[in-house]
């Protein structure tokens, strides 16, 4: 290596330098501490003791709560596929041209940028039993409403129903991928015979494929962590119907002070969020469509 090509080295190490700090101290340290901590008794106040796999066999097969909130967390996983069909379909009535269309689409990505707190305390009211929104539309109707958060049956639909609400986001990403579908496409269907749902269906849907794709995996992920909500609004009740694997793991590591416990269910979080990424992209191949590749073929 030449002296020139040193100093070019050593420059494009200074500039990246802030971000290898910055991964190094505050990513890859806490990462292999907490691995360490996982094999460990530890409560933050005495030193850790190493313990070998005690924390993962007690975690796996003594601990009922865990698998309580284990299925408490995958039960919410019927979300995503909701998420994703709302998402499309108010997408593409925002997607139309319309007389104040950008008002519409203001009002439908507000939800999305309401922080998590507040949006749990704001459904607090929506989904009270007695004075509730949802219960008094409901009541409009002659439909008896549910207790919603005081009921462990209609614990989690009330989430999922929060969580809906809040798909602006999502909307939003869709109705980009909307306006970047080729126009041309469609009018050569169209000129074929094919119908609005045809379109739909052998156009505009393999088109938007990889955002879908891009939103299921991220969906999946925010799932597995699913924290806030329930934090703010149940802390896990009732009849720990809403004690998902997130706000037990937080449980355990502040409020009993079990932090090697609680490292080794963060390191459990990491491996299924890993499994659950390489499942979706597994099956990608079958369902995502990029135009590129198929040029190429």
């Amino acid at each position: 290596m030449s002296l020139a090509d040193r100093r070019r080295l050593v420059r494009g190490l200074l500039f990246v330098s802030p971000w290898l700090v910055g991964f190094v101290g505050l990513q890859l340290y806490p990462m292999l501490l907490s691995l360490y901590l996982s094999f460990c008794r530890y409560n933050t106040l005495t030193p850790p003791r190493f313990v070998g796999i005690e924390n993962y066999r007690t975690m796996l097969f003594a601990d009922e709560y865990v698998w309580t909130s284990i299925g408490n967390t995958l039960f919410m996983m019927l979300e995503l596929p909701a998420s994703v069909v709302l998402g499309i379909g108010t997408a593409l009535l925002l997607n139309r041209a319309a007389r104040a269309i950008g008002l519409f689409r203001t009002l439908y990505c507000l939800p999305y940028v309401l922080p998590s707190v507040s949006a749990g305390l704001l459904w607090l009211w929506v989904l009270n039993s007695d004075q509730g929104l949802v219960n008094a539309l409901l009541g409009l109707l002659h439909i008896p409403g549910p207790s919603w958060l005081k009921d462990a049956q209609w614990a989690k639909p009330g989430f999922m129903l929060m969580d809906l609400w809040g798909i602006g986001g999502s909307t939003l990403i869709y109705l980009a991928a909307l306006q970047g579908v080729p126009q041309h496409l469609h009018e050569a269907a169209e000129l074929d015979g094919a119908g609005p749902w045809a379109r739909f269906r052998h156009v505009t849907l393999p088109a938007v494929s990889p955002t879908v794709f891009f939103l299921v995996v991220t969906g999946a992920l925010g799932v597995l962590q699913y924290f806030a909500q329930t934090f703010v609004m149940t802390k896990g009740q009732p009849e720990n119907s809403t004690l998902f694997f997130g706000l037990y793991l937080f449980q355990n590591a502040f409020e009993y002070f079990r932090m090697g416990f609680a490292c080794a269910m963060a390191w459990l979080l990491f491996l299924v969020a890993l499994l659950a990424t390489y499942l979706i992209f597994r099956t990608s191949a079958r369902w995502v469509y990029y135009e590129a590749q198929e040029g190429a073929r």
